[in-house]
């Protein structure tokens, strides 16, 4: 019997099916300082443990992206390790702050299959959950994921397609407990911005670009153990090694500091696309519109509902082309909300 594990494959999974992920992690402030070191990441509930503690919590949590990926990461040897690419996410909450210590450990539970035409790939849909060491779920999310068949025989499954939500209601939101943004510093924070002063529809150009390296997007994937073959095998793409989608989102969200440095958390993910391929060399950008805001009844905190968009370095606010496709220079498109002071 072989003892390695080639990853599963499309007609490998079936609706309802559970998946325990495998090597639990316990993440310590060396998570935070190398997550800090490989993205421009200035947040300052994340930079500073008396920040935090002056906005009501414990200490500075775990950026809410690297708590993201940790979880994401664990789930990867069973559900994307063949996969062509991570196609969109969607129904995601942060539901419990991670901070230094805390151990993490993923589920996933298969909720729709859908075989594609060509017969050699498929879609499927989980649902996964990152639980703590006192089994509290701290993140869930939905995403949907193209997977290679092994055997192109292999008849193809009833397909049920999930009906998902198109954006989590501020009701769904869970604000952390104790978070207090009555006495939030403006001028530690970097900006003076509050939550009344962003209209919705309002455009935020965030300026600044970083350069996507070989080695950084390396080294980030191996800190989140994400294997798939895609993100580290040269010959396994044609077209070369693909860098890891969330690089790609925790940089946009990292430049976009510059504009939004006050959305301090996220609480919600509502949809997200990785729209075109990134590769060593591309120059990652980014701008956000406001699509939404709403009040959460904690003292000083509002929610506001942003689009974060990553380009390959292209004019900002050119998303979709004239036939509706997006821009071949688009890479990312995100739809969240995030906490800000009032």
């Amino acid at each position: 019997m072989a003892k390695t594990n080639p990853g599963r494959f499309f007609e490998d999974y079936s609706i309802g099916q559970v998946l325990h992920h495998a090597v639990p992690r316990t993440v310590t402030v060396g998570e935070r300082a190398l997550y800090h070191a490989l993205y421009p990441a200035r947040h300052a509930l994340y930079s500073s443990d008396e920040f935090a503690q002056s906005c009501g919590l414990p200490q500075g949590p775990i950026d809410d992206l690297a708590a993201f990926h940790v979880v994401f990461g664990k789930t990867v040897p069973d559900i994307s390790l063949n996969a062509v690419a991570n196609l969109g996410y969607a129904e995601g909450r942060w539901l419990k702050p991670v901070y230094p210590g805390d151990t993490l450990r993923s589920d996933s539970e298969v909720i729709g299959l859908k075989q594609n035409s060509n017969g050699k790939t498929g879609v499927v849909w989980v649902r996964t959950r990152g639980l703590n060491q006192r089994d509290e779920v701290v993140i869930e999310y939905v995403r949907w994921v193209m997977v290679r068949k092994s055997n192109l025989d292999a008849p193809a499954p009833e397909t049920v397609v999930p009906d998902l939500k198109k954006a989590l209601a501020p009701g769904d939101l869970v604000v952390p407990s104790g978070l207090d943004f009555s006495k939030y510093d403006f001028a530690l924070a970097g900006e003076p911005h509050r939550w009344g002063d962003y209209q919705i529809g309002e455009t935020i150009d965030h300026v600044d670009g970083v350069t996507v390296e070989e080695a950084e997007h390396m080294l980030a994937t191996r800190l989140w153990q994400n294997t798939a073959k895609v993100h580290f095998d040269l010959t396994f793409r044609a077209d070369g090694r693909l860098i890891y989608g969330g690089h790609v989102i925790s940089m946009a969200r990292a430049l976009s500091f510059n504009g939004l440095a006050n959305a301090q958390m996220i609480v919600g993910l509502n949809g997200g696309a990785h729209a075109n391929p990134c590769f060593a060399g591309d120059t990652i950008k980014a701008w956000s519109e406001v699509l939404d805001k709403a009040e959460t009844g904690v003292p000083g905190v509002g929610a506001i509902r942003l689009r974060l968009v990553a380009t390959k370095g292209g004019e900002p606010y050119a998303l979709r082309g004239p036939d509706g496709s997006y821009s071949p220079d688009v890479l990312l498109d995100l739809d969240y909300w995030a906490l800000m002071p009032t």
